[in-house]
Formats: C-alpha cells, sequence, structure tokens
C-alpha cells in the first residue's frame, strides 16, 4: 500500500499511468550471488549473464560521466545527465544528437533559474547538509523550509525523467538512478512504468530520522 507522503508526491506529476512473484535477485560477477541449491548454481549464472550482455543499461545522474566505463563492451549503456558547460537553446537539438550518436549520452538541459534552485538551492543547502548530519540551511530563509527550491527539485526530476522516457524500453532496459539529486525521478518512472528495472544508489549514508526532524516545514 502507497503511503500518505507517496500519494502527496504522486499528485505533483503530470503522468498518466501480474505478476505477483518476487523477482529473483540478478546474479552480477563479483556484486551479489543468488541462494540458489548447488546443483543449479552455474548453469542459472551463466543464463542470468548471457541475459545481462544482452539487455541495455539507463545510468541517470546530474552529470554525464567524463569516462564511460565499468561495464563489458558488449553491455549496451545509455547515459542522461547534465552538461558541465550552458548551451544555446538553439544549439541543444544539434548537441542532444552528437552526443546520443557518439557517446550514447542524453544531456538534459535545464534553463538556469531552475538549476539555481534545483541544484545549488535544495540539494546544496538541504539535501548535501541533511546527508552528512549537518542542519540544512538555506541563506535566504534561515532554517525555514523554502517551498520553491522544494518545487524546482521536483520540476528538475521530472525533465530527467522526460529524458529516461525518450530512450527506455520498459520492459527490457535496466535504470539506475544516482545519488541525492533524482531521488524523487524513481517514482515517477515507477508511476508510468509499473514494471520497470529499476534500482537506486545514495552515495553518502542515509541518515537517521533524528536529523529529518531538525527541517522545519
Amino acid at each position: 500500500m502507497l503511503s500518505r507522503s507517496c500519494f502527496n508526491l504522486l499528485n505533483l506529476d503530470d503522468y498518466s499511468s501480474d505478476r505477483t512473484r518476487i523477482p529473483r535477485v540478478i546474479s552480477m560477477p563479483g556484486v551479489i550471488s543468488e541462494f540458489e541449491d548447488g546443483n543449479n548454481v552455474g548453469s542459472q549464472e551463466s543464463d542470468t549473464s548471457s541475459s545481462l550482455s544482452q539487455e541495455r543499461r539507463i545510468i541517470v545522474a546530474n552529470q554525464l560521466p567524463l569516462k564511460g566505463d565499468g561495464f563489458p563492451p558488449d553491455v549496451e549503456v545509455v547515459y542522461v545527465g547534465c552538461l558541465g558547460v550552458e548551451v544555446d537553446p538553439l544549439d541543444q537539438e544539434e548537441v542532444a544528437q552528437l552526443l546520443f550518436d557518439k557517446f550514447k549520452c542524453v544531456p538534459t538541459f535545464l534553463p538556469l533559474d531552475l538549476i539555481n534552485k534545483f541544484y545549488h538551492g535544495f540539494c546544496k543547502h538541504y539535501l548535501w547538509p541533511l546527508f552528512h548530519y549537518m542542519l540544512p540551511l538555506a541563506p535566504s530563509h534561515g532554517v525555514r523550509f523554502d517551498k520553491a527550491m522544494w518545487q524546482s527539485y521536483v520540476s528538475a526530476n521530472k525533465i530527467f525523467a522526460d529524458k529516461v522516457m525518450e530512450v527506455i524500453n520498459p520492459d527490457e532496459d535496466y535504470v539506475w538512478v544516482h545519488d541525492y539529486h533524482l531521488m524523487v525521478l524513481p517514482t515517477f518512472l515507477r508511476k508510468r512504468y509499473p514494471r520497470v528495472k529499476l534500482g537506486f544508489f545514495l552515495h553518502s549514508t542515509f541518515p537517521s530520522s533524528e536529523i529529518y526532524r531538525n527541517i522545519a516545514c
């Protein structure tokens, strides 16, 4: 059952929206192994490795990587994220096509005002301190919660979700979302594609509930 907070979050998005078996844990070399009977482990790991090599990964992060590595050459990886430079709106379509054709990168272009409120505002003044056990503090609001920054955070996550939807095959692709900048993104994708294979990796320790209680909303 979805919690009330989850319903409130879903109400912020514009998207429209059986198997009951618990999905198996995917076996990845050097990361995790399945709990299976000894007689079947070898054949099932081989089947899993074979199926993984045929499926595409979509890696979503705030910034596009400078170098793509960490995956075997027979695995297709698509990266979704922002560029480190501002691109003229007239050039964005051409730049996006070039990056996708040459590097399998899908750039996410955010307006400068949105970047300031989303990244420099909510991410850096609220989330980064929160995940490092410090009291969030916004320069313009002190310890008071800035709702406009939160709305910008949600809006930016929607734009990232739109970019993922441009390239995803929801029945086959694996989507891996990275870090606190995009914590709302998995909710939007799950709302649109209930069966999408989705993972989220937070690059810091998740804080205790006592830290959250210090945010004056």
